[in-house]
């Protein structure tokens, strides 16, 4: 599928799934693993917005 939103929300899934093992690092204590954590949620956030942008602009285009 070669669709904008598809491609960035697999990105979104993606950098969910690899920062699973830091998390559980993180419930366990590891406070480095924790930062790792939040950094991956903000990459989360950002693609999360795109995927809205996204959404929204293709929504635009075929109602004009």
């Amino acid at each position: 599928m070669d669709n904008k939103v598809f491609q960035t929300f697999s990105y979104l899934t993606q950098t969910v799934e690899d920062c699973q093992e830091d998390l559980t690092r993180f419930l366990h204590g590891n406070k480095s693993a924790g930062t790792r954590l939040r950094k991956a949620m903000q990459a989360v956030k950002q693609y999360a917005q795109r995927v809205r942008v996204e959404v929204q602009e293709q929504k635009n285009e075929v109602s004009v």
